[in-house]
């Protein structure tokens, strides 16, 4: 993930007009917005006031992120590792289960038709049957929707606390089948791209604007230095739910592991290394495994409510969601959705300019300059070059780095969360860290 400070909104909106520019004429007029430009205020405004309806983020928690097919995580099942984080957040603050109103959990790679495994993962965790539980898959966002599903069941009063969850097994489930498609999508432009493969996608948007091997070379250095930095600091071990779990090694024998590091990381990664791997999805592309998000296990859980409810159990306030937003964008170059969910966010967010110190982001370097985002303010500890993207864990997983980092700071500050999303989209979500 990428780590994101400091940026005017009012830039963002200008810059992201260069953007739509950059974008094909052939369908794209329907997708440009009417982004108007802002200026900056004060920072008091309306919405960094406290309100007892504010829906607070509680506290959070995650498994490692394994490496799939072969990491600690390869036979392990979702609902397992679903279960071992919803059961840590909740003992963690002291809460009965019995006090949740709703719980939500991202997945893609749905096994039983979505609701079993999650279900199944509910009572595993000593959770009562009178509390529901259901499945959200936003493809890579499903983490973060569950979030903003509940966000949305606690703004509408219809419960006052919930369970946003994200949860995926990549190395027991596989992406491959699209499923039952109609014929005529072959006759329809867009409906056509959103069969296009992710790394195929990720090549169009490197032809389209310009973004060099090097380049991408050079920022999955960045990732794997900083998500080695932090690894060794100890910065992501309160987060950490270690898991302890069966592991079949490569003789059939079964043992016990405990998983309580992150897997994808590599400190040893050189430039140079990085530049003799070969092009993973086209002869002559620029998208490599080594510049690529990796294919891996996980999962997170967050809880949230409303901050009345929350106060009044005497719970603590970890972070404020301050905005939320989804847009469309055309599917063959679905990476370029936060450059337009990141400003919609903003905008939502109440703030004529916004300083956002930390962003935890999926969409590697491709805007952060057309959005005026420094480099260094992306992903401070790493992101998902080097920590890897399991799925429908990865939103979730975010608000728990985001918020935690933020904290480790000591002050009030805001952080973003994004990512593209398959099939042409991007999620954004700010939040407010209200201070020690």
């Amino acid at each position: 993930m990428s780590e994101l400070t400091g940026f005017h909104s009012s830039a963002v909106m200008h810059r992201l007009k260069i953007i739509s520019g950059h974008l094909p004429p052939g369908g794209s007029s329907n997708f440009r917005r009417d982004l108007r430009r802002s200026d900056c205020g004060s920072a008091t405004a309306a919405s960094s006031r406290s309100s007892p309806e504010d829906v607070v983020v509680v506290h959070g928690r995650r498994t490692a992120i394994g490496k799939a097919k072969r990491g600690g995580f390869k036979d392990t099942t979702p609902d397992e590792l679903l279960s071992a984080v919803m059961s840590a957040v909740l003992k963690d603050v002291g809460l009965s289960p019995e006090r949740l109103g709703d719980v939500c959990v991202g997945n893609v790679l749905q096994p039983g038709a979505g609701a079993l495994m999650a279900r199944v993962a509910h009572f595993l965790s000593g959770f009562p049957e009178s509390v529901p539980v259901y499945t959200v898959n936003r493809q890579c966002s499903s983490g973060l929707q569950a979030l903003f599903n509940v966000a949305g069941a606690i703004r509408s009063r219809a419960i006052d606390l919930g369970l946003a969850c994200g949860v995926e097994s990549m190395s027991l489930r596989g992406i491959g089948n699209p499923g039952d498609l109609s014929s005529r999508l072959m006759d329809n432009d867009k409906a056509r791209d959103c069969i296009i493969p992710m790394g195929i996608t990720s090549e169009n948007v490197a032809e389209r604007f310009g973004v060099s091997r090097e380049t991408q070379d050079a920022f999955a250095l960045r990732s794997q230095q900083n998500a080695a930095r932090a690894q060794r600091a100890g910065l992501f071990d309160h987060e950490i739910v270690p898991v302890t779990t069966k592991f079949v090694d490569d003789e059939g024998k079964e043992r016990q592991v405990t998983v309580s590091r992150d897997e994808g990381v590599r400190p040893g990664t050189t430039l140079e290394g990085l530049a003799k791997l070969r092009p993973a999805f086209k002869p002559d592309g620029s998208t490599t495994a080594g510049n690529s998000s990796q294919v891996s296990d996980g999962a997170a859980a967050v809880l949230i409510g409303r901050r009345s409810a929350v106060e009044a159990l005497g719970l603590p306030v970890l972070g404020v969601l301050r905005a939320s937003a989804v847009v469309g964008v055309p599917p063959d170059v679905m990476g370029i959705g936060p450059a337009y969910a990141i400003p919609a966010a903003l905008q939502q967010a109440g703030r004529k300019c916004l300083y956002a110190d930390v962003s935890s982001s999926d969409f590697r370097l491709r805007f952060m300059k057309d959005l005026g985002i420094p480099p260094e303010k992306v992903n401070p500890n790493g992101g998902a070059i080097a920590l890897g993207h399991p799925l429908g864990c990865t939103g979730a997983r975010q608000v728990v780095t985001l918020l935690n980092e933020l904290k480790r700071r000591g002050r009030r500050a805001y952080g973003v969360v994004s990512m593209c999303i398959g099939t042409g989209m991007g999620a954004a979500a700010v939040f407010e860290y209200p201070g020690a």
